[in-house]
């Protein structure tokens, strides 16, 4: 799954968690659709958190969402969410073992300053919107 929203960093972070849903859906859910691979309910939070990536106001200097200063999911999807990476982090290694690697090196990389309006969202208003 690829987002259509999305570019770089933030796509990159947009496809583990992706990848992440679909392990955890593919075993907890059992009613995965075909052309998505997982279910509505787990389609919602990816859906969710898509929004959340495309409004990060880090933009792609974002530090992974355990060592964001700044929470933005609401707490019942951060739970779910959280849920999710609990059981499919451990699996990502044999999976998705570059993927996986990834996210733990981007664990260990300072968090930057927060930056004034350099959100992808921001970055595609028009300058006159801003």
């Amino acid at each position: 799954m690829k987002s259509t929203r999305l570019t770089g960093r933030l796509a990159r972070e947009y496809q583990t968690i992706a990848h992440m849903m679909q392990i955890y859906c593919k075993d907890h859910c059992g009613q995965v659709e075909r052309d998505q691979g997982i279910c509505p309910q787990c389609r919602e939070l990816l859906d969710y958190a898509e929004t959340k990536l495309d409004r990060c106001p880090y933009g792609d200097t974002k530090p992974t969402c355990a060592k964001c200063p700044i929470h933005c999911y609401k707490p019942e999807p951060k739970a779910q969410v959280r849920e999710v990476m609990r059981y499919a982090g451990p699996r990502m290694l044999l999976r998705h073992p570059i993927e996986a690697l990834r996210h733990l090196l981007d664990e260990r990389r300072p968090v930057p300053k927060r930056p004034p309006m350099r959100s992808n969202r921001a970055r595609k208003r028009p300058p006159a919107e801003r």
